[in-house]
């Protein structure tokens, strides 16, 4: 069993932080977007991986190597983005017979993925959405098999949207339909799908089951970022303990506090992910993301996502800032 995880992506909707961190390295609740994926897969046993990276790669190759030494890893690059179907094409030669799991680099899902890995057949994740417009949808039959799916329809039949997760079995009739697909020019809405490659072996004869998680957390943009934030600190233990020597600082939980971080004079939380080594102090900090390195000083934020090695002074805002900048808000 190999698991693919694409991180290719340009995360255009995280802007500008994606310009200088690939999104699956975007801090939340005291980990990575990445490190929440692979730590599940590693817990079920899963222990070879394979990347497609594109745009800022190296940053995942060497964040993955630093955090994961253990693990069989191999990186691909996507020189241009193709989409998702192109993406895993590329690692046919490195796959061969076996079977894989393919988790895309941001579907965070609560599920059981051992329980997903002894499905009978190959399965696909899925839950109920209100809106299944800007996903691919599943269509289910009375035996409870997947009979169809479609990337993004303007007319769903279904409201059961795929969240991202695919253990997939025939791993043969998987590239057969990529390669098809490819060679064909089937494009659907400018992209090679993954999800067109799945009905392709629908048609084939391949059985394929769905698979309903949990939870389905959004992390596609900054308020839906914040929000799975503030509901993953609520749900797992947060990142803090009582013996931090912040000086004069109110901790209101759920936080998640990196290591080496000097806070004082201030109030800090609810739902507050802080990365490492951040300074802040006279400072109110609620609701929100920041990266590591970053110092504040006599400021009040939030609903706020502060990229890495940030300084910021100045009044009450509610901001999205990338990485490496300086912004002084008491200035006139």
């Amino acid at each position: 069993m190999k698991a693919i995880i694409p991180v290719a992506g340009a995360g255009t909707k995280l802007r500008p932080h994606t310009y200088t961190q690939p999104k699956a390295l975007i801090p939340l609740a005291g980990s990575t977007i990445l490190s929440i994926i692979l730590d599940q897969l590693q817990a079920a046993g899963i222990t070879e991986f394979i990347f497609i990276v594109g745009y800022l790669g190296d940053k995942i190759q060497d964040y993955v190597q630093d955090k994961y030494p253990r693990l069989t890893t191999h990186f691909i690059q996507q020189g241009e983005r193709q989409g998702i179907g192109h993406a895993i094409y590329l690692t046919k030669d490195i796959v061969g017979a076996d079977e894989v799991f393919i988790v895309l680099g941001d579907s965070i899902c609560e599920y059981n993925v051992k329980e997903l890995l002894d499905q009978p057949h190959s399965a696909v994740g899925v839950k109920r959405v209100d809106d299944p417009r800007d996903f691919g949808v599943a269509e289910i039959n009375d035996q409870g098999l997947i009979t169809r799916v479609v990337e993004k329809p303007h007319i769903p039949k279904s409201n059961i949207a795929l969240v991202g997760i695919y253990r997939i079995k025939e791993t043969e009739t998987l590239f057969e339909c990529l390669e098809e697909n490819i060679k064909n020019n089937m494009m659907s809405h400018g992209e090679y799908n993954l999800t067109d490659a799945i009905e392709c072996m629908i048609r084939k004869g391949a059985t394929i089951q769905p698979f309903k998680v949990q939870n389905w957390f959004d992390c596609g943009k900054k308020e839906s970022l914040l929000q799975t934030n503030a509901t993953l600190l609520k749900k797992h233990k947060p990142v803090y303990t009582e013996d931090h020597p912040f000086a004069n600082t109110i901790i209101i939980e759920p936080v998640s506090i990196g290591t080496g971080c000097d806070i004082k004079n201030s109030i800090i939380g609810p739902n507050v992910a802080i990365g490492e080594k951040v300074t802040i102090n006279y400072s109110i900090v609620k609701d929100s993301i920041i990266g590591a390195f970053a110092d504040l000083n006599d400021i009040v934020l939030t609903q706020s996502l502060i990229g890495s090695d940030t300084e910021l002074k100045g009044e009450s805002r509610s901001l999205n800032i990338g990485d490496n900048t300086e912004i002084d808000l008491g200035k006139t």
